[in-house]
């Protein structure tokens, strides 16, 4: 699935937060979107998904294998939203409902979008909870978000996600909230079922010890601009925008490895 985004400009309650926004996401390539906190990427993504905050008034073009979403109506973009596109997002915690079991909310999508008895819904919610790793799926999936740990919580929200099989997943600062040894879990899912599915990927961090772990490619924001682009090497070691330097500078202060090479 291909993503196209040309001159993208949002404004919200009067304010430009991100001010002609351009980059091209290809079928089955792993894109990162970086920059500081406030800089746009989050809103980029959510636009791409049409779940920006009501009043946010979009510009420009996004386009999805040809298909034009700025300007589409809620109920077009919840029919592709999930079933097409999926997004995974910073904090498990908020993002799952806490009333209901995490195999209802996995079954959730295969129900809306494909009309699956609780039954076969059920089942696929097995096959999803043990293709996202988490621990014995038949007792998990009875369980509630607060009875899970930060790192099954994002491993539930991915199998929401994915029960779909979206060509394009979205993730938006997927391992923030985690430790540096559930980062490493959550990132290996990711590249395991980016790689096997032939998603496409648009991975947003501020992180680019986490962004070399798992994309090739770079697109660096700043004040909701595009400032830097290229491969996640040539970005990491030759950015010249000062933004794109204290990224760099704080990636390689860290243990990551592949970070110095």
């Amino acid at each position: 699935m291909t993503l196209q985004i040309t001159d993208l400009t949002i404004d919200i309650r009067g304010r430009r937060v991100v001010d002609g926004v351009s980059f091209s996401l290809g079928d089955g390539e792993r894109l990162g979107l970086i920059g500081e906190s406030g800089s746009g990427k989050s809103l980029t993504a959510l636009a791409v998904l049409g779940l920006l905050p009501r009043g946010a008034v979009v510009g420009g073009s996004i386009r999805l294998d040809g298909r034009e979403l700025v300007g589409l109506h809620d109920d077009e973009f919840a029919a592709f939203r999930g079933r097409q596109a999926a997004i995974v997002f910073q904090e498990p915690a908020t993002a799952l409902n806490p009333v209901r079991t995490v195999g209802a909310q996995i079954a959730e999508p295969l129900r809306i979008h494909y009309g699956l008895s609780r039954v076969q819904a059920r089942a696929r919610v097995v096959q999803l909870a043990e293709q996202v790793a988490l621990p014995d799926p038949e007792r998990i999936i009875r369980q509630y978000p607060h009875q899970l740990s930060g790192g099954q919580r994002q491993r539930v929200a991915i199998a929401v996600a994915l029960s779909t099989s979206p060509r394009l997943l979205i993730a938006d600062e997927p391992t923030t909230a985690l430790d540096v040894t559930i980062q490493a879990g959550i990132l290996d899912l990711f590249d395991r079922t980016v790689r096997d599915s032939g998603a496409s990927l648009l991975f947003i961090t501020h992180d680019f010890a986490v962004l070399s772990q798992i994309t090739s490619r770079a697109v660096v924001l700043a004040g909701g601009r595009v400032v830097e682009e290229g491969s996640v090497a040539e970005v990491l070691h030759g950015g010249a925008h000062p933004v794109t330097r204290s990224l760099a500078d704080a990636a390689r202060a860290t243990s990551w490895t592949g970070v110095d090479a």
